[in-house]
């Protein structure tokens, strides 16, 4: 049923301070009135009003009876449960933004706990759609997809409901464990509210989270070295909170699982995604059996350019010797990203531009302001928003080319309507990893010298690193975490042991690892609020090397196909989606398609050194 549509951060978001460098120029704020005008606006309450009155009327005229309906009944009933969705979705929407713009207002935080309140209290009367829709006998659903075109097209939604049918509990046990939902968005915002509260004291002066990890990028070692110290001093200050909220998150989901029969703590994410679990195994085994060739080798060359003997934890970020640190204004952001965009089609170009026009980004840092970046797609009779912490290094102009690559997808898709237009998270982040690759290789056509090649191709190779290696290490931790939590309590020392099994894995040879930096595990947002989302950054990344690589080697058409794919949305299965590119996901050697593309460029900046 109805999904409260919260972002969440990206993997390599840039961070931000508590205010950016001089020189960037004007940066865009949202304006949230194309949602509502204000918490108070009487469109809000007309449509709370009418949401309220549609759910119960919804109810009424449905429960018991989806299994009765014909065709055009059946189409009737989702058009009115996609109206509902639309509603729901707008009204969370803005009371998220909203708080996200400012998660230390108590009126912002309450607003959205009221509204999400509201609406789930609305919603729990329509718990019985998902189980009687899974109740409809195969046959029937398939007579009727057959007899109504337009019915039909849901088919890819009815599949998707269907596929939780084996894990479906009693109409009174569901509607009672919607009705509990929102004691665990509870605890995902003690989780957000006490990040967004701690402060760090970097040389006297206070910073917030984002401005004390975004010393971890600065050439100064000794930054670096006080930064990763401050952070590892307030979490463990915090620990016992991060575990508490860790241990029930865990344990809610154990218990959920365990009810509804899940072979797996992983299976409700992989059915949220559509993919199979063996796709998702084979991503996560092609991944850790290249670490020695990736991370390890990179991280070594690294080390070398640093020159160090060994590297420590706030080395792992940080820029290049020969890096410079020159502020990327937002004017020049913008036109490196949207030549990219135009380069390769201009309707690219046309999607993006009122993005910067008509205040869809909130791109300054400001105290108080989430962390981090995102792209969160609204409605579809609405359009994206997208939030960055925007501080002029050439990595945030990366994070620009992410983030408004969802949002031409989001665009896109919305031509689904609302209940096909949700790409799956394993789909989610090809336009974005895409429009980034694009930048990136017109950044690198535009490189003067070697050493400007070096630096892009170096940071190029660390987001990857940080996409995909990092994100299946993180999977991986999630995978042992819940295991372990199975078994009972964990203190906040079998946490940390859990997470720096890990990291030596992954990184490799060439670090050392400080005394704290096993309470690291602690800020990231992703393990609270969408547990195993982390492998979908992986599956996207790998996605899009192998598509590129279709792209780079000129095949015919490529552009109408690609922009066909995000139109797709949610509408199809990756198989469908992929096979115009003569690509398959389930094919092992797929992922080693799009890893090798990370090793050619190690490869390259290897060769600089001969």
């Amino acid at each position: 049923m109805f999904q409260l549509p919260f972002p969440l951060r990206d993997a390599h978001a840039s961070s931000g301070g508590e205010g950016g460098p001089d020189g960037l120029g004007p940066l865009p704020d949202w304006d949230l009135s194309d949602l509502y005008t204000a918490p108070d606006a009487p469109e809000l309450t007309r449509d709370l009003d009418w949401l309220e009155g549609e759910c119960a009327a919804f109810a009424a005229d449905y429960e018991g009876k989806l299994a009765d309906l014909d065709a055009a009944g059946l189409l009737t009933c989702v058009l009115r449960n996609e109206k509902i969705n639309g509603i729901a979705g707008r009204i969370m929407s803005y009371a998220g933004l909203r708080y996200y713009q400012l998660t230390v207002d108590a009126e912002r935080a309450k607003f959205m706990a009221d509204m999400q309140e509201k609406i789930t209290v609305f919603t729990t009367p329509l718990v019985f759609f998902t189980l009687e829709i899974n109740r409809i006998d195969d046959a029937q659903l398939e007579a009727h997809f057959a007899a109504n075109t337009d019915l039909a097209r849901y088919k890819p939604v009815f599949d998707r409901i269907r596929a939780m049918k084996p894990y479906q509990l009693s109409d009174e046990m569901e509607k009672f464990l919607h009705d509990l939902g929102v004691v665990g968005d509870a605890w995902e915002r003690l989780f957000d509210e006490t990040i967004a509260g701690l402060t760090f004291d970097l040389d006297g002066e206070e910073h917030n989270i984002e401005g004390t990890l975004n010393f971890l990028t600065e050439q100064d070692r000794s930054k670096r070295e006080a930064a990763a110290r401050e952070l590892a001093r307030v979490f463990e200050d915090n620990i016992k909170i991060f575990a508490r909220v860790h241990n029930t998150q865990a344990k809610e989901k154990e218990i959920l699982d365990r009810w509804r029969g899940m072979p797996s703590p992983q299976m409700g994410r992989h059915l949220s995604n559509h993919v199979e679990p063996e796709v998702v195994e084979a991503l996560r085994e092609a991944v850790v059996a290249a670490y020695p060739k990736l991370s390890h080798r990179y991280y070594e060359l690294k080390r070398k350019w640093l020159g160090l003997d060994r590297m420590q934890v706030w080395d792992r970020n940080a820029p290049l010797p020969m890096e410079s640190d020159r502020v990327v204004n937002w004017a020049e952001a913008r036109e490196t990203v949207m030549e990219a965009y135009e380069a390769f089609d201009p309707r690219m170009g046309e999607i993006a531009t009122p993005f910067f026009d008509k205040g869809w980004i909130d791109a300054g840092v400001k105290p108080g302001k989430a962390p981090g970046a995102f792209a969160h797609p609204t409605v579809t009779d609405v359009h994206p928003y997208v939030m960055l912490n925007y501080l002029g290094k050439p990595r945030d102009v990366m994070t620009l080319a992410h983030e408004l690559g969802h949002g031409v997808h989001q665009v896109l898709a919305a031509e689904q309507g609302e209940m096909l237009s949700s790409t799956p998270l394993t789909l989610a982040e090809t336009a974005s990893v895409f429009g980034e690759m694009l930048t990136f290789r017109k950044m690198l056509e535009k490189a003067e010298t070697q050493e400007e090649r070096k630096v892009l191709l170096a940071g190029k190779v660390e987001d990857m690193i940080n996409t995909v290696v990092r994100q299946i290490a993180f999977y991986d931790f999630e995978c042992k975490l819940h295991a372990a939590r199975a078994e009972g309590e964990l203190t906040p020392e079998d946490i940390n042991a859990l997470w720096m099994s890990v990291q030596a894995e992954s990184l490799g040879e060439a670090f050392d690892f400080m005394e704290g930096y096993e309470t690291f595990w602690a800020y990231i947002p992703h393990f609270v609020h969408s547990p195993f989302y982390v492998y979908a950054y992986a599956f996207g990344d790998g996605l899009v090397n192998a598509l590129y690589s279709v792209y780079a080697s000129g095949a015919d058409g490529f552009e109408e196909k690609y922009f066909e794919m995000l139109k797709a949305g949610g509408s199809k299965h990756h198989k469908e989606l992929l096979a115009p590119f003569g690509l398959d996901a389930s094919d092992p050697k797929f992922w080693d398609k799009g890893l090798s593309m990370i090793s050619e460029m190690i490869d390259e900046l290897e060769a600089m050194e001969g």
